[in-house]
């Protein structure tokens, strides 16, 4: 990704985020990958997402108390329904004065626009049709 590229969401961890090893739970940064996924998806269409699937969940390195991490997102692609986005988190890490960029987790998320009664909807609106 390029150097000037802009993160979804972008999120201080904080105690409450830790488990009993004093590294960010798992399902918290999960919970940040499906809102970072909601926001790229809603460039596709004004619509509501429901998430339907993560796919290829990889943690590669722990968060820290006190990482910022930066949830990269971007859209693989769009169905009818459905729309597939694809998010690398990297952390931001403070230690020794600097701060260190790590790549620590990644994920493809497929969500599905819905209507106000909870059904799938088309994304994209259907073409008009000229009249004969």
């Amino acid at each position: 990704m390029p150097p000037d590229r802009v993160p979804a969401i972008k999120v201080l961890l904080l105690p409450k985020d830790t488990n009993a090893l004093g590294t960010i739970f798992g399902g918290v940064i999960l919970s940040h990958i499906d809102l970072a996924s909601a926001v790229e998806a809603r460039k596709a269409g004004p619509h509501r997402y429901v998430t339907k699937a993560m796919r290829a969940v990889e943690f590669h390195e722990p968060v820290f108390l006190g990482d910022i991490a930066s949830f990269y997102t971007e859209t693989l692609r769009v169905g009818r329904t459905s729309i597939t986005v694809r998010v690398v988190v990297e952390a931001e890490r403070w230690g020794g004065g600097r701060g260190e960029r790590v790549k620590v987790t990644e994920a493809e998320v497929v969500l599905v626009a819905v209507d106000a009664h909870g059904r799938p909807t088309p994304i994209a609106e259907p073409a008009a049709t000229l009249p004969d």
